[in-house]
């Protein structure tokens, strides 16, 4: 199924990001977690991939083994980091060997130590060149990519990163998933610019559950994601409080999923970070709400 068809403002679908675990225990407990969100019946998952492509095979692995195993769509994250054309052709025609149908198109961040994103010989340097070179070759993957609804943190403006999206809508996207956000204000504002300049692809709303204080200081940080103010100080008044954080984050991302809903999103994905009770709770509220 091509996740493409599964965007539909009129029946919207849940879909949740994960990322390979380092040992067998945690992919026993990703397995888990998928087994809990089972019931949510996700219109698919995706599967990270890491700096460099240091779990390329992991991911592929686990993506295949996701579909077959639970008949859940998966999608693997592929990344221009450290691979010439002739191993990004390996391993698109892997994924195609494994009838998976989708793949995320991404540049990838440069790995660790390293300040700037510099492409290998041989490789690319922008994520719209991986979409081009996807569609090049004729494989028959249905293609997401992502945006930033306050701007890619390397980008010098807002209007620059919108630029930089366009051309990769136009070398052959299918859909685009956001950066996560906290407050909507942002999402709104960057599809009515989007669709401004004739990106018209689906745009989906990424999202994040806040369940601890420091780690969402740390991933705020990277990505440069803003905290509203308000949600800002209620985190800081309870950060010592483990429940009370995940109660609030809960909350917060319950009312931005229903506020996305009611105007007409295709989908929410959720960034999981490999666990399910803070998703199930959220999604479940919204089921009962819809």
């Amino acid at each position: 199924m091509k996740i493409r068809n599964r965007l539909n403002p009129s029946n919207p679908c849940f879909s949740f990001e994960f990322f390979p675990p380092k040992t067998p225990e945690g992919t026993a407990n990703l397995l888990k977690t998928l087994e809990d969100l089972a019931p949510l019946e996700p219109g698919f998952v995706s599967v990270t991939y890491g700096a460099g492509g240091s779990t390329r095979d992991k991911t592929l692995e686990l993506v295949a083994r996701i579909k077959r195993e639970t008949g859940i769509e998966a999608m693997a994250h592929i990344t221009c980091v450290g691979h010439t054309r002739d191993e990004l052709r390996e391993l698109l025609s892997r994924l195609a060997d494994a009838k998976l149908e989708n793949v995320l198109a991404l540049r990838g961040d440069p790995p660790q130590g390293q300040t700037s994103y510099e492409p290998v010989e041989g490789g690319f340097r922008y994520a719209s060149e991986l979409v081009r070179f996807i569609r090049e070759e004729d494989f028959n993957f249905c293609v997401g990519g992502a945006c930033y609804p306050e701007g890619h943190v390397e980008t010098a403006s807002r209007d620059e990163d919108l630029r930089r999206l366009k051309e990769k809508v136009d070398a052959g996207l299918d859909f685009v998933i956001t950066q996560l956000f906290f407050d909507n204000a942002f999402y709104f504002d960057f599809v009515e610019r989007a669709r401004r300049i004739g990106i018209n692809v689906p745009i989906v709303p990424g999202i994040m559950p806040i369940t601890n204080f420091e780690q969402v200081q740390r991933f705020t940080r990277l990505c440069g994601a803003t905290v509203p103010m308000r949600l800002g100080l209620q985190m800081e008044r309870v950060k010592d409080q483990p429940e009370a954080v995940v109660q609030l984050g809960v909350a917060h991302a319950t009312v931005q999923c229903m506020e996305l809903l009611s105007r007409g999103v295709p989908g929410i994905h959720f960034y999981t970070l490999n666990k399910s009770p803070a998703t199930r709770m959220i999604v479940s509220a919204l089921r009962a709400r819809s």
